[in-house]
């Protein structure tokens, strides 16, 4: 009767611990693909900043410096990859960091852009800009997605028994997304 007590006890652990794996198993799959949506979110805006740069050259006689700056950014942005199974929190600032001179520098464009009325009557200008900013609203959302998936994931491997399982399967805990700097403060609008 110990004998038979003994496998049923053994049985139970191995199926918690097969559960609290293919939990954590799914857990970390789902932050790979919010982490996968945050990052074509800023390819697509990638993409569109070549179109938006061109046709701001062949529409204005625009300031060089600015169309350079968002080139550069862009180029910075795009050469940074991070794996999402090793991603740690010091790569995730910098991929974010990367991120937010690319918005800056799409930011410093556009305002510029609005001194010049003959861009702004431009179609295919007044287009893309609205395209960055749903692409903008798109990435928060994503990012938004992500830190959900992530927390979800973080409090999933922090929980008894699945802390163990995580700690003998090295299922690390995934860093968030945090507010650029300086956006706690207002910007000024002046007229």
């Amino acid at each position: 009767m110990k004998k038979y007590a003994i496998w049923i006890v053994l049985g139970i652990l191995v199926l918690i611990g097969v559960g609290g794996y293919n939990g954590l198993v799914g857990s970390r799959e789902s932050v790979n693909k919010a982490w996968a949506d945050v990052e074509g979110q800023y390819q697509r805006r990638a993409d569109l900043i070549p179109n938006l740069v061109s046709t701001v050259k062949g529409a204005a006689d625009f300031e060089k410096s600015t169309l350079t700056a968002v080139m550069e950014a862009r180029a910075k942005a795009t050469s940074i990859q991070i794996d999402p199974n090793n991603m740690t929190p010091e790569k995730l600032q910098e991929y974010q960091q990367a991120q937010a001179q690319v918005g800056g520098a799409l930011g410093r464009l556009l305002a510029v852009a609005e001194n010049y009325p003959q861009l702004r009557a431009v179609e295919s200008f007044n287009m893309l800009q609205s395209q960055l900013e749903g692409t903008e609203n798109r990435i928060s959302v994503e990012r938004r997605n992500y830190n959900d998936a992530a927390r979800n994931y973080n409090a999933s491997r922090s929980t008894f028994p699945r802390v163990i399982l995580a700690s003998l399967f090295g299922f690390k805990e995934r860093p968030y997304f945090e507010a650029d700097q300086g956006s706690e403060k207002a910007p000024s609008v002046k007229f």
